[in-house]
């Protein structure tokens, strides 16, 4: 998957994966319920596993978004993302560098990267991201140490940089629509989708809700 300037569309339904959620269920059978219903776009996201770990979990989510011609992205695991092939990575503030992560992927991958300020956007940005994650924008229990994030403040992100931006934290069904008319051209959601006792059912609904927000 080309990192292009064609992503924005990708990022309508952003599924950020946590096992925490899943009540002993499968996660790559979670996964392929939620790509079935509509999800556009899956990172992998488990700071508790261990690198050979999410080695083997990307390699299992890889085979289910490929087909699928979903992007699938590892977070902050560089290596991980190289050994599997991953369409790319996400980093945080406190993880690898966007710099040292696109160095490292190269210009044919997909680095995406989380923010808070206008600063740290525009930082990301001439580093060579292809898009940003910028929350938390509403208070989840998912991420408790997520800087909060204002809606006015997202606003202000969309309108300092050229490339897409996604909203994410405390985002479902009901805060979504919260995100029309900021810039933003999609939404990252975690619980909404893996909490829900039906993946698919739940990735639809959203995918609806989505399209109405960023039409």
């Amino acid at each position: 998957m080309m990192a292009t300037g064609g992503i924005e569309p990708q990022l309508l339904l952003y599924a950020v994966t946590d096992s925490s959620w899943l009540d002993g269920r499968d996660l790559a059978a979670c996964v392929e319920q939620v790509v079935r219903g509509g999800a556009t776009f899956v990172q992998l996201r488990d700071k508790h596993a261990t690198h050979r770990q999410l080695v083997e979990l990307a390699r299992e989510l890889k085979s289910v978004c490929a087909p699928a011609g979903v992007p699938f992205v590892v977070n902050d695991d560089v290596a991980c993302a190289q050994e599997v092939d991953a369409d790319g990575v996400h980093v945080g503030q406190d993880d690898m560098s966007c710099a040292r992560a696109r160095a490292a992927l190269g210009p044919g991958k997909i680095v995406g990267v989380s923010v808070q300020t206008v600063e740290q956007a525009r930082a990301a940005e001439r580093d060579g991201a292809d898009y940003l994650g910028v929350g938390a924008l509403i208070p989840t229990a998912t991420k408790p140490d997520a800087v909060d994030v204002t809606f006015d403040e997202l606003a202000r992100i969309c309108r300092s940089v050229s490339i897409p931006v996604i909203g994410i934290g405390g985002l479902n069904a009901r805060t979504i629509p919260q995100l029309a008319g900021t810039g933003a051209c999609g939404a990252a959601v975690v619980s909404a989708l893996f909490a829900a006792p039906d993946c698919e059912a739940a990735a639809a609904e959203l995918r609806e809700v989505c399209e109405r927000t960023f039409a």
